[in-house]
């Protein structure tokens, strides 16, 4: 399908204004244990600020022998390898089973899974999470496992303000850069044969 240079012109806008916000954080299953490990540092906020936090299903992290392939949701459920997935086995191997909830720091959360901490309080964040912040401060990454000397690979989180927020400064000179670019497409777009008839 081809699209004309109006609605090109403001996919670019668009496009440039969207990613003003989002920022990928790319969490390890040793690095960043919960156990042996230090959290990832990724946003700054503000108790109440709703932020959503994505990744991908198919994007595993591994707390040891088989099997113990888990995406960020933890090891919840009896999970088969596909040709998509990025554990490397077989297609139709058993990569994940269920495992017991692992309790640190005041929370019991999945075995595996990816968990956020702000100023020592710990929440269960999943593979995917949308909500408001617990605290004012940092927002911490954390593999939640017991002992990170056989964990291995990472997960990338797509971690961000949810949208309706005020933006920040970078982030209206994101727009109106994006919004110029747009704007400067369309001026500069050939004239047709009708509008220079009619100039």
């Amino acid at each position: 399908m081809r699209i004309g240079p109006t609605a090109a012109a403001l996919t670019l806008g668009l496009a440039i204004t969207g990613s003003a916000h989002a920022t990928v954080f790319v969490v390890g299953a040793m690095a960043n244990s919960s156990t042996g490990g230090v959290g990832l540092p990724s946003l700054n906020v503000t108790d109440g600020e709703q932020f959503t936090i994505t990744s991908s299903t198919d994007d595993l992290w591994s707390a040891g022998e088989l099997p113990r392939f888990a995406d960020g949701d933890g090891l919840v459920m009896n999970r088969f390898a596909t040709a998509s997935d990025d554990s490397g086995e077989p297609v139709g191997t058993l990569i994940e089973e269920p495992f017991v909830p692992w309790v640190e720091n005041g929370l019991s959360a999945p075995f595996a899974s990816l968990v956020g901490e702000i100023n020592g309080v710990y929440r269960e964040l999943g593979a995917n999470f949308s909500g408001p912040a617990w605290g004012t401060g940092t927002l911490n990454l954390y593999f939640w496992d017991q002992n990170n000397s056989d964990n291995s690979g990472t997960i990338a989180f797509d971690v961000s303000p949810a949208s309706g927020g005020v933006p920040e400064p970078a982030a209206w000179a994101m727009m109106i850069l994006g919004f110029g670019l747009a704007g400067g497409l369309l001026r500069a777009r050939p004239r047709t044969a009708e509008t220079a008839a009619t100039a």
